[in-house]
């Protein structure tokens, strides 16, 4: 990817923070998905370029990028000064991807892919969501702008760009196509795993017994704890920041001589544990009624 520098820069910032300002008047949503965050290195090629409450991740590859996620439409603006900070072009972007299809998470696909002209590759059981706007997982929440659909992928199906390899998961709950990608990349000679966890929670208001929007969704999270404990990344990162400490991490990251923060088997581990738990909480509540 090539580098960007000096003005182009401060004219993206800018740009950001002009969204910033609107979307705030208006009120949507938690804030902190509007709010700058400071892009930074995850491990060896993957990056961290997504707001403060919504993660956006890019992974560069010599034939160009891959965006994983991209927020709310507002956080277009802020993804593209976070790639350009890094000293990349939005441009160069060729691949665009998604855990699942909500509204915080794919509803900048349209934009960013008229920005780029990235080929836009969903898991199949979101594909539909994805291309009409419309969401058809439990939640029945938002849409967003339809978003034209490349390439459609299966669990365990692979996306490769410039000798980069990504593979798809099918963790499905949150959604149907719900989607943790994993990948490989290199840090100090080391192979590390990297983890892209799809959400795992569930939203408020949503059954698991007897849910006619979604009937089969308790065997759905059911099918994505055994894949998930299955899995053993050496690092793992989420949809939201929260969820894997992006902000202490970050600020860990910068000590002199400090091993990578985001490194981070045994957390991954405890995530696992601590949602399957609620997941099962909330299942055998419902079962008593």
């Amino acid at each position: 990817m090539k580098v960007l520098r000096g003005a182009a820069r401060t004219a993206a910032m800018t740009a950001a923070l002009t969204i910033l300002s609107a979307a705030a008047a208006r009120g949507q949503g938690d804030l902190t998905w509007r709010q700058p965050f400071d892009p930074l290195r995850i491990a060896g090629n993957i990056y961290y370029v997504g707001t403060r409450g919504l993660s956006s991740f890019l992974i560069v590859t010599p034939a160009g990028g891959i965006v994983i996620d991209s927020g709310e439409p507002e956080s277009v603006p802020f993804i593209r000064a976070n790639i350009e900070r890094l000293g990349f072009r939005l441009p160069d972007v060729k691949i665009l991807l998604a855990g699942h299809a909500h509204f915080d998470h794919v509803g900048g696909h349209a934009e960013l892919q008229r920005l780029t002209g990235a080929q836009v590759i969903v898991m199949d059981a979101d594909r539909d969501a994805l291309a009409s706007g419309v969401d058809r997982s439990a939640l029945g929440g938002p849409g967003w702008p339809p978003v034209r659909v490349d390439r459609v992928v299966k669990d365990g199906d692979t996306v490769t760009l410039g000798g980069v390899t990504l593979t798809a998961h099918l963790t499905p709950g949150h959604t149907q196509g719900c989607t943790t990608w994993t990948t490989d990349t290199t840090e100090n000679g080391k192979r590390l795993q990297v983890a892209f966890v799809c959400s795992v929670t569930i939203n408020e208001g949503v059954h698991l017994v007897g849910n006619t929007r979604v009937p089969s969704i308790a065997d759905h999270y059911a099918r994505t704890f055994r894949i998930l404990r299955d899995l053993k990344p050496d690092v793992f990162v989420a949809e939201h920041g929260g969820v894997f400490g992006l902000e202490e991490k970050a600020q860990r990251a910068g000590a002199d001589g400090a091993a990578n923060p985001f490194v981070d088997r045994e957390g991954y581990r405890q995530f696992v544990e601590r949602s399957e738990r609620a997941y099962l909480t909330q299942l055998r509540a419902e079962q008593r009624k």
